[in-house]
């Protein structure tokens, strides 16, 4: 099990079979009766705790909040069996997670939490699965080198140049600018360079997360980072990608920037942020349902 902390009802630790495979997951009971409930899945090479335990405190937080959540590692991460799989080929995993959630908690609806690369499976997956009611979306994954660029561009050498600090050391000759205008160069370069996108092979996932999000038919609540460049080139993407832009502009009407946060909400205030904006955008939702 994970370690001891602040509970909220019950935590369970579970064993689902997937194709064979022993997969191991933690449910977070409540006291009463809900019928919906919180699938979080995690992104890159994180398993169900996160970094700085952020998943198990999120989960804590939902259940005192009379959300049954449900955690796991799926096949090949954490101490899951099987072979190890990207954000990409999840599907399965999600399917069979949802399944287990569902029969064994009792909860009928499903709100998938994913941080980034995890957001991006929900979104290319919850279409497909008529329980998925809703999607929170952290900090989604959609890199590319052209939408790296612009976030860098537009992001951090933009801000530099606003920045005060960035004057006065300029002025007292503490700054290399040789570099600073060197590595501004090659990043402006290869967005002349990649104006027309020919990395599609590698960039097949984020026409599947549109398609996606043009298909799923529940609420999606999107909350990015201030102070990161994955979040960086999602809202770029969403701006300057002209299929992206009207479908989020319809479909992803409910948002929050959390204006200073780094890329996992690492801090104690953000991690409270975090919490309290879900919590809050449940009930409405499950108000409105």
């Amino acid at each position: 099990m994970d370690a001891p902390g602040s509970l909220s009802g019950t935590e369970r630790a579970c064993v689902m079979d997937i194709a064979g495979n022993d997969t191991i997951a933690v449910l977070h009971e409540v006291s009463g009766e809900s019928e919906l409930g919180v699938l979080l899945i995690v992104g890159g090479p994180q398993y169900r705790v996160g970094s700085h335990r952020q998943f198990v405190l999120l989960a804590r937080a939902l259940a005192r909040s009379g959300y049954p959540v449900f955690r796991f590692d799926y096949r090949g991460i954490g101490d899951s069996e099987g072979d190890p799989r990207d954000f990409e080929t999840i599907g399965a995993d999600i399917e069979a997670a949802i399944d287990y959630f569902t029969s064994t908690a009792g909860v009928r609806r499903v709100v998938i939490w994913g941080l980034c690369d995890a957001a991006s499976a929900a979104l290319m997956y919850a279409y497909a699965n008529d329980r998925v009611v809703a999607l929170i979306l952290a900090n989604p994954w959609v890199h590319s080198p052209r939408t790296e660029a612009q976030a860098r561009v537009r992001t951090y050498y933009m801000a530099r140049l606003r920045n005060r600090d960035f004057w006065r050391k300029l002025v007292r000759g503490q700054l290399d600018l040789r570099d600073s205008v060197t590595s501004l160069a090659n990043y402006a370069g290869r967005l002349v360079g990649l104006r027309e996108e020919r990395h599609r092979g590698r960039d097949d996932f984020i026409e599947r997360m549109r398609t996606g999000l043009a298909n799923f038919r529940g609420s999606v609540f999107l909350l990015l980072s201030g102070d990161d460049l994955v979040a960086s080139e999602f809202r770029q993407r969403c701006e300057h990608d002209s299929a992206w832009r009207s479908l989020a502009a319809e479909r992803i009407r409910d948002r929050r920037i959390l204006k200073d946060a780094n890329h996992t909400f690492s801090s104690a205030v953000w991690r409270a942020q975090v919490e309290q904006q879900a919590v809050d955008w449940l009930k409405r939702i499950e108000h409105d349902a």
